[in-house]
């Protein structure tokens, strides 16, 4: 039996482009970009001479960037979650990374396989793509799921502020030097803002429709009736961590219960992926009697519409909102 190493060496090549993608990212901008860092990064580029405004320009102009340059071909499909996971690349950056990492995919394909030339320009332009938008997405949901989790103590940690006699911005302040990244971060960046005159509604307003959460909106509501209307913003602010808390516990036993669902799902679409390479590497001459039949490419395709229509199917049936 003649094994193929064909399917390993793609799947390689997937994996070194994510590899390459971070190892530039992490060159480039330091180890401070990484969200587990001790120090938060606005704190660390103020330690190391920047001027206040110019910090304040710098992560403006990375949480902003992607947004404006949606109308970019392609890239669209990437900006909403390159916006949401804060990218420190900027636009063309990004396209030239995914152009460096198809080239890169496609002389590795040329050492390694012995496909047809279209095929691997093909595949290649589709690893280089992929693995950005792969890589993005990760970062992102990481980063959100990271907020989530912060914004209740960041919360009560204003509560405590307000009620010990600090003025509002004062609060949002000290939320930016007490707690890590990514969400010191974000105040941070608030902060500084209201410094310079912006109104703390209007900026929280902002953050929320940036990072699409809803936790964030509801705390911008907060403040914005409070100060329109006037009221004990202290115990609004502490209603609302109780609420986030409680939507917080919700949402795990929520996706706890449609775990076994998602994985179902996953796994009913990628098996017969998986089955194809396995018979793909153990007899790689299976497939040969009917690659030349006029119906093998159009099956090949409605197959793969299938796949992708039950992974919708299943995510929309267990995506609950909470």
């Amino acid at each position: 039996m003649t094994i193929s190493a064909e399917p390993l060496i793609y799947g390689l090549i997937f994996v070194g482009v994510l590899v390459l993608v971070e190892g530039i990212y992490l060159v480039l901008f330091g180890k401070s970009i990484r969200l587990n860092s001790r120090v938060n990064r606005r704190l660390q580029m103020i330690e190391k001479g920047a001027r206040r405004e110019e910090v304040l320009e710098k992560l403006r102009k990375e949480m902003d960037q992607h947004m404006r340059s949606r109308s970019i071909p392609l890239y669209s499909l990437l900006a909403d979650k390159a916006q949401k996971g804060a990218i420190a690349f900027t636009p063309n950056q990004l396209i030239m990374i995914m152009g460096l990492v198809s080239l890169m995919a496609f002389v590795g394909l040329t050492v390694g396989t012995e496909t047809a030339a279209p095929i691997r320009l093909v595949a290649s332009v589709g690893i280089g793509i992929g693995g950005v938008y792969v890589w993005i997405n990760h970062k992102a949901n990481k980063r959100l799921a990271m907020i989530e989790e912060q914004l209740p103590d960041a919360v009560e940690l204003m509560v405590r502020s307000l009620r010990v006699g600090h003025p509002f911005s004062s609060a949002i302040s000290i939320v930016s030097k007490e707690i890590q990244d990514p969400l010191a971060t974000e105040f941070g960046v608030i902060a500084d803002e209201a410094a310079y005159g912006r109104d703390l509604g209007e900026a929280l307003k902002h953050m929320a429709e940036r990072l699409d959460m809803q936790d964030l909106r509801f705390l911008a509501v907060a403040v914005t009736i409070q100060q329109q209307s006037g009221g004990n913003l202290a115990e609004i602010l502490m209603g609302l961590a109780k609420v986030i808390r409680a939507r917080f516990r919700l949402f795990r036993r929520v996706k706890a219960i449609t775990a076994e669902a998602q994985w179902s799902g996953k796994f009913l679409s990628a098996f017969p992926i998986v089955a194809l390479i396995a018979i793909n590497v153990m007899d790689p001459h299976y497939y040969d009697e009917v690659l030349d039949h006029p119906w093998f490419v159009p099956a090949c395709f409605i197959v793969g519409i299938f796949l992708a229509v039950n992974l919708f199917v299943m995510r929309l049936l267990v995506n609950i909102k909470v």
